[in-house]
């Protein structure tokens, strides 16, 4: 992880010249991407996210506001926008046929495998391969601190997922410990075939740090962390 004023990235990222991302900082907004050279002449396309497994193909700018929760590309020009609070943002890079998905992973994205959803778009569209795939993993709120009830663990378990890899039991009785990061990283690894040593993460939890937006600690509606991934 490499930390810059406003966006973090990830190195093995950083090593393809053809690719910009970042995870961006509380205080980094829309507005700013224009204030990056390295960003200035991209479109930033921003969907209404809605927390399902809708993923999206795109070539150019969309004539009208995407409503889902991934986007996907091949085309140079386009910055794929992820917001997120406390959510997973993961970027995937098919670094052979030089395609780029922004996917949006909170625990109801998460349960209906949106990665799964967001690699087979890649796959029709642009002939992707797991081995030829990097994952790259923001921050998101880790499992010490995302306390969730009985009907979200249910929810994983009609969907497949080994519960007892992702959940834990909590301290307060019928509550359990999520762990957004190890439920699709087993969706990287077990259902898409991903090599384990092409996945990476940024190690921070947007609950306990004070530089990240968290929903679950300031109860705030409009801010939201802004993640972009993009081809030059």
């Amino acid at each position: 992880m490499l930390a810059k004023e406003k966006f973090l990235t990830v190195a093995q990222l950083n090593r393809h010249p053809w690719l910009v991302h970042g995870f961006g900082l509380a205080g980094f907004g829309l507005d700013d991407l224009a204030g990056e050279p390295e960003l200035s002449s991209f479109r930033a396309v921003v969907m209404k996210q809605l927390h399902s497994d809708r993923v999206f193909w795109i070539d150019g700018l969309p004539p009208t506001k995407l409503a889902g929760d991934g986007l996907a590309t091949a085309s140079a020009g386009l910055l794929l926008i992820i917001k997120t609070a406390d959510c997973l943002p993961v970027f995937l890079v098919d670094r052979q046929n030089r395609a780029v998905a922004a996917v949006h992973c909170g625990w109801r994205s998460t349960s209906k495998k949106i990665l799964v959803s967001a690699f087979a778009l890649m796959r029709e569209k642009s002939g992707s391969r797991p081995e030829n795939l990097l994952a790259a993993f923001g921050p998101c709120i880790e499992q010490k601190c995302y306390e969730v009830g009985p009907e979200v663990v249910e929810s994983f378990s009609a969907a497949g997922f080994d519960t007892g890899r992702i959940f834990i039991p909590a301290l307060n009785k019928d509550k359990f410990y999520l762990d957004l990061i190890a439920a699709n990283h087993l969706l990287l690894t077990g259902e898409i075939g991903l090599p384990p040593e092409n996945i990476f993460q940024v190690g921070a939890c947007t609950f306990c740090s004070s530089d990240l937006h968290s929903y679950r600690r300031d109860h705030q509606t409009e801010q939201r962390l802004i993640n972009f991934i993009g081809l030059k």
